[in-house]
């Protein structure tokens, strides 16, 4: 919520690409499972059969997938992809 507000002062912008590129790279640079991801974003299980086995809130792994997140994005090296210019 604090990321909204902050955005939303600054810009028109809203988070949900902040989410949307920490989804993706959840998914194509990092071996943590889909549940584990979608917990860390709030994502409620929609099946109720399902969501009635899950119980736990996978507290420990969302602290190192954020961890893994935070280095990530702090890494002093980055790898910068260049748009051409369309005429």
């Amino acid at each position: 919520m604090a990321l909204l507000m902050t955005m939303r002062r600054l810009s028109a912008y809203t988070v949900h690409g902040f989410r949307s590129a920490f989804r993706d790279w959840a998914s194509e640079r990092t071996t943590f499972t889909r549940e584990i991801c979608e917990a860390a974003l709030a994502h409620i299980v929609k099946d109720k059969t399902e969501a009635a086995y899950h119980r736990g809130d996978l507290f420990e792994k969302r602290g190192e997938l954020m961890a893994t997140w935070a280095a990530f994005v702090a890494a002093t090296r980055a790898e910068v992809i260049p748009f051409r210019r369309l005429r």
